[in-house]
Order: C-alpha cells, then structure tokens, then sequence
C-alpha cells in the first residue's frame, strides 16, 4: 500500500518512517525539492498549484494525508475528487482559520476564550467584545508564535492591528491559564477512537520547548470524541487547550501529527504516526497507553553534541536532517523513566546539556 503525503517536513519524515514496519510506503508531495522529509521518502516536487503535477501524484495511491494544516485548500478538494483524502478538506478548511475554527467549536459545545473578528476600520468593536489584555493574531498561516501579539493597552492593540495589515486578524481574551495542554486523538474509517493521555506543554518565544506526560494522566475524552465525530474525521488530531482551575478552553486545533505527540514514539504502546497511518489505511487502531512517565524536548536552532545526549539514560534522540538556523526545530530528545521524579531528573539533565550547547556557541 502506498500512501501520500502533502509537505515533506519533520512530521512528514516521521509518518514515513512508522509506515516501514507496516508495509506501507509514504511518498511526498513538497514545494521545497530539499524537504527533509525526502531523505528517507521518495519527493515530488512541485507548486501545491501545479494541476499535472497533483495528478500524476496521485495515482496509485490508497489515499492522501497532509502532515501540515497549510497545505491550499484548493489543492486537497482537487486531489479529493480522485480519491481519499484523510482528514477530509473540511477539516482543513475550518482549522486553517482561526475565525472559522473557534466559531466551529463553540457551535459543538467546546468552550474557547472569547474572540471577535477585528474590521481594521472599526477594530474598537473587537476590542469591547474580548476586552484588555488580548491576543491579536492573523487568522491564517500563525504557527510557532509567527503572527500573533499580546495587547495589554489599547495603544498596544492599534498597533498590532496595523502590523499585522493587510492579514484577515482575529481578537482572542488572553487567559490567565494555570498550564497548556494538549489532547490527541485518532479515529479510523471504522468510527473506532483512542484518545492518548492529556499531555503537558512549556512554551517559550510562542515555540513548544517540553512536553510532559505521567503514567497516570487522564484522557481528555469528551472535547476530542465530540471533534472527532462531529467531522466524520479519519486521522489524528491535536487539540491545545488552556487549563484554568477545573475548566479546559480550547485554543486551536491541529488537523495533524502534532508536535506535543513525539513523545509516543517510545513513550507509548503505538505512536501518534503509526496510528494516523493505521487509521488513514483502514488498519485496527494500536493502543495508546503510556509507557511510563515520559518527556519530549525539542532541539531549537542548535543542535546539541550527540555523545551528550546519548550519554543520558533512557534518551532517545530524533534529528530532522535539518540545518540548524535561529527558531527552528531540528530534532527532539524523548525521555522515558518508571518514575515521575526519576523522569524530571533526566529532563534537568538534559536541558543542563542543552543549556551548556547554547553558552557554547553564544
């Protein structure tokens, strides 16, 4: 079975190599002919516009996926005209817009901040409905903290607004949250579901640095069943949440592989690929119990020395073949321990080491 892939990044990489043991071959589409994603996967490259191109992709494929939620929505109706496409290009086009995303799961009962369209000739409107401080953001292509500012003054919110021109912008309330989370999900073409442990997210400069996830951590069910069915999705999903007190407030929605998700791939009984995989081809899905007490640490801009890490217990080490550049993800280090104090004292381990890469090359 043969399977392709829209975009050739890391999670593209990810998806082709938990598609080996299966049996299942991953090609990639990309624009970028040095996509990451091609040194362990055959890579078309072409424009996500170039018609023939898509086409010819397309044949003799099961079906087609897309490791990221940018991916032209034009470009995935297209391709579903020929065959299928999981998640579905209903799915892409509602959370490639936060407007459109956050209007969607208010309409099926899972709470959000407040938000409100901003009209840049009337941008006071917004303002009254979410109130200081708030987040402006464009309402597509943000990610990684790209396109988006909090406003603590009104002066601070018109400038925003005018440095985000000529973008469609959205106006969120900033949450005073108590910690970010994540629930990931998958459901097949059968309807069957399995939701991973509610995993724990640090963020710093609007880039995912930890994830953190305990043997004992509880599904977020509820939220991510209702999701799920009420798309008719295929295909994993990652909803990022706000936590205040007891109540959970959705932020966004990744209609993918998610970064918050790496830790499965030794830290559970099936990792968030092999199952979007599973899923996407009509394969029972594998059980998504943790392994432990597991962490995942992204590698940002540098990369650390490889003895290091490998030198800690229980690390296991992911590099992307990308080249290190200010902001990017090149690579993360999972970690894995029987015991939650066990797993925070190689996590300090690891930033230690991580920490001493960095004065290094400062």
């Amino acid at each position: 079975m043969t399977i392709g892939v829209l975009g050739g990044g890391q999670l593209g990489r990810m998806l082709a190599l938990a598609g080996y043991p299966l049996g299942i071959r991953v090609e990639l589409y990309d624009p970028s002919p040095d996509a990451c994603a091609g040194q362990v996967a055959p890579l078309i490259s072409a424009p996500f516009d170039d018609w023939d191109a898509l086409a010819r992709f397309a044949q003799g494929k099961a079906c087609i996926t897309y490791e990221f939620e940018n991916v032209p929505l034009e470009t995935a109706r297209f391709l579903a005209q020929r065959m299928p496409v999981y998640p579905t290009p209903r799915a892409l086009e509602l959370f490639q817009d936060r407007l459109l995303e956050k209007q969607f799961l208010n309409s099926i009962g899972i709470p959000t901040p407040a938000f409100a369209p901003i009209d840049p000739a009337q941008s006071d409107a917004a303002l009254q409905a979410v109130g200081l401080p708030c987040v402006v953001k464009t309402r597509r292509f943000g990610y990684d903290g790209k396109g988006q500012g909090v406003a603590h003054t009104r002066e601070e919110f018109y400038a925003l607004v005018e440095r985000f021109q000529p973008y469609a912008l959205i106006a969120e309330a900033f949450v005073p949250f108590d910690r970010e989370v994540s629930a990931i999900g998958v459901r097949a073409r059968t309807g069957e579901v399995a939701i991973y442990p509610l995993v724990e997210n640090h963020h710093r400069e609007g880039i995912l640095r930890v994830s953190l996830v305990d043997a004992e951590a509880r599904a977020e069910t509820s939220y991510v069943v209702r999701l799920l069915e009420s798309l008719d999705y295929v295909g994993v999903v990652a909803l990022e949440m706000f936590q205040v007190g007891g109540q959970l407030l959705a932020n966004e929605v990744a209609p993918r592989v998610h970064n918050s998700g790496h830790w499965t791939i030794e830290g559970a009984e099936t990792s968030q690929f092999e199952n979007h995989l599973r899923a996407i081809a009509g394969l029972p899905l594998g059980s998504v119990a943790p392994r432990g007490y597991c962490a995942m640490v992204n590698l940002i801009g540098t990369l650390p020395p490889i003895e290091a890490v490998l030198r800690i217990p229980n690390a296991h080490l992911h590099l992307y073949g990308k080249a290190p550049r200010p902001g990017r993800k090149i690579g993360h280090i999972t970690l894995r321990a029987d015991t939650r104090e066990q797993r925070d004292a190689l996590l300090q381990q690891t930033l230690q080491v991580l920490r001493d890469c960095s004065r290094a090359d400062g």
